[in-house]
């Protein structure tokens, strides 16, 4: 090959550099060139032949630099929808992803059948309000096609100062034309944790992301909630959680489990292969578990749902999950860019690999949410009255009745409360309300409390024997 002056001297520095490993590789083997290393270094010459032609022929002048970041980030798009070469820029808003807060939508995003697809909006954001649901396919944005984007050049679009629009066109299953969403962008904070109690003994516990602190307001809330009221079950959420961090999914998983493995990793080379187990600890929690997952429900959250499920240590409710069960290893580059390559695939302690089926729920509920309007309509939907003991004129009473009479006679002598004492009661009954609606509204909830209370009464009779 004669080679063209018009080759950057980067290229060429790359090439110099290049064959002198090529030729070590061969020294230090002692063997022909293998036709594997012989196709690669083909390739690599009809390459430089073709950014040649390009930069002596195209019609205008190139910057070579950004043609061979293109090329870069072609040959990652064909691996997987997970690997990716980032710019600098890219890099460092990769690096906000765990951590802080950020300015967008709201939601996680993934390359799936060639499609640009929600893995699932974060709760309470701007794209949670406006309705968008794991699997919609994002079409286009602001008018422009999103079939060749990256997910680094579409997390771009779709971030942007607060209080700015963006407007996207989404495809839902069932429906026979794009819809346009008009958003507006704001602070996306990072809440890693929330928790509340659903009804006196039953704990509420949802974990959004996992973050780099996700373990530690983990225990924090877990604390509260035992603190508050004696936990004789658990309802632990995570669905629509898009994943995060594999340590914390380790740590938060070890909370619950004494001993055995968490989850473990395979890759083609062996540093790839790694094991994650659970340690003794020395506070026990034996209340049951009902854990919730959904469509939304991928990566670090599956793996927490697949060791808590394997070693039958929570009862997995909700449907199946997205099935991201790929490890992205991200490796900085030199001048600040970065590459995120998909190096190994997480298994489930028993053996399950994630990817592409997820964790299929023990106890199947299909994910659905009442609006509040519907809500309020069954509410005032005509219910049957049937006829009881105490509707029928001369009834027996049951000899208690005179005892109420008594003590209502008592209470309404005595002295009202306290404005305060009164205000704060009924603060406290407003939020028992507020969550007796959301439970009503949330089928999955409202199914895992009726099988904790179910086992609960069954745990009773059994001690009882």
């Amino acid at each position: 090959m004669t080679p063209n002056p018009a080759i950057s001297k980067k290229w060429l520095l790359l090439i110099l550099v290049a064959l002198p490993l090529l030729y070590l590789n061969l020294w230090e083997n002692h063997s022909p060139v293998s036709a594997k290393t012989q196709d690669t270094y083909k390739n690599l010459e009809t390459f430089s032949n073709v950014l040649s032609l390009i930069q002596k022929n195209y019609v205008e002048e190139i910057n070579t630099e950004e043609v061979i970041q293109g090329a870069i980030k072609g040959m990652l798009i064909t691996l997987d929808p997970h690997s990716s070469f980032m710019k600098p820029d890219d890099f460092k808003e990769l690096q906000i992803e765990t951590k802080g807060s950020f300015s967008g939508i709201g939601i996680e995003i993934t390359i799936k059948d060639n499609m640009l697809t929600v893995v699932s909006p974060i709760e309470g954001t701007p794209a949670f309000k406006e309705g968008l649901k794991a699997n919609d396919k994002i079409v286009k944005i602001e008018n422009e096609p999103t079939k060749d984007l990256t997910l680094m050049e579409a997390v771009k679009k779709l971030r942007g100062p607060k209080g700015t629009k963006v407007t996207i066109s989404i495809h839902r299953e069932g429906w026979h034309e794009l819809k346009d969403v008009t958003i507006v962008r704001n602070v996306i904070p990072l809440i890693s944790v929330k928790s509340k109690i659903l009804e006196p003994g039953y704990g509420y516990i949802r974990i959004n992301n996992f973050q780099t602190k996700t373990t530690s307001e983990f225990n924090k809330n877990l604390e509260k909630l035992e603190k508050d009221d004696k936990l004789k079950g658990l309802v632990f959420d995570l669905r629509n959680n898009p994943g995060g961090l594999l340590d914390q999914a380790v740590r938060i998983s070890d909370i619950f489990l004494d001993s055995g493995m968490i989850v473990f990793t395979k890759g083609r080379i062996k540093d790839q292969n790694m094991e994650f187990k659970a340690h003794n600890n020395n506070k026990k929690f034996n209340f049951p578990i009902i854990v919730l997952v959904n469509e939304g429900s991928a990566s670090a959250s599956e793996i927490v749902a697949g060791a808590l499920q394997d070693h039958k240590r929570a009862i997995i409710l909700g449907a199946q999950t997205f099935g991201k069960g790929s490890v992205q290893t991200v490796i900085p580059m030199q001048d600040g860019s970065g590459l995120r390559l998909t190096t190994a695939r997480y298994y489930t302690p028993s053996g399950r690999s994630i990817q592409a089926t997820g964790i299929t729920p023990d106890i199947l509920v299909e994910t659905k949410f009442l609006d509040k309007k519907d809500t309020d309509e069954e509410k005032k939907a005509k219910k049957p009255h049937f006829l009881r003991e105490s509707d029928l004129k001369h009834h027996i009473s049951n000899g208690k009745e005179k005892d109420k009479e008594s003590k209502k006679i008592k209470d309404e002598d005595k002295t009202e409360t306290k404005d305060n004492d009164t205000l704060k009661e009924q603060e406290k009954k407003d939020k028992q309300a507020q969550i007796k609606d959301e439970i009503d509204r949330d089928n999955q909830l409202k199914q895992a409390l009726i099988l904790l209370k179910s086992l609960n009464i069954y745990r009773q009779m059994e001690a009882e024997k």
